[in-house]
């Protein structure tokens, strides 16, 4: 292995290590705690090495939020490739959905709801957000219906599971009627 080769695979590490700690200490905490300052002393190097690494926090949540979209993506095919029919897929997908949102608060908010630097829904969007909204996608495609376009009807889907994710979270809506609140979204929504 080259130096050089060295450096950039310890450079990685060192910012998988950031982006590892940024989310524990958000997942703690909350994203105000995360600062430059207080990541610098839990990973034990200087402020100037992270900044070599991220300009700031935006690009911090934005890393985050990056790695959040492909577990999501991975964790929904995951779901929906084990369930047997549409019915069956779609509710799967919005069961992982939800659990996911609820289970990782600070990535699903570096996700959706901070600024991290991330372009959604034009060319230059970032892969990992492309696979996340390709994993809704391929499973609610099917049961679109015949007159409406299948990203449309995934987008409101999406909309629709994320609201329920924040509106839970918030304590505006009981959590004991999650499953009722997705079986109605997939019966009527997906008309299954």
């Amino acid at each position: 292995m080259s130096v050089q080769e060295r450096k950039q695979r310890e450079r990685a590490e060192r910012e998988r290590l950031i982006v590892a700690t940024a989310r524990e200490l958000a997942e703690q905490q909350g994203w105000d705690a995360v600062t430059t300052r207080r990541l610098a002393e839990r990973i034990e190097y200087s402020q100037p090495v992270l900044y070599s690494h991220f300009r700031g926090k935006r690009e911090i949540i934005g890393a985050v939020a990056l790695e959040g979209a492909a577990e999501m993506a991975a964790a929904l095919r995951a779901a929906t490739s084990a369930a047997d029919g549409p019915r069956a897929r779609v509710a799967a997908l919005a069961g992982t959905y939800l659990d996911f949102a609820a289970r990782n608060p600070a990535v699903y908010d570096a996700m959706f709801e901070l600024d991290g630097g991330l372009a959604f829904a034009h060319e230059d969007t970032p892969q990992p957000l492309k696979d996340a909204f390709a994993a809704l996608l391929d499973s609610l495609t099917e049961v679109a219906g015949d007159d409406v376009h299948p990203g449309l009807f995934t987008e409101l889907f999406w909309a629709s599971l994320h609201g329920l994710a924040t509106l839970t979270r918030a304590g505006r809506l009981p959590p004991e009627h999650t499953e009722r609140r997705v079986e109605l979204l997939v019966n009527r929504l997906a008309k299954l």
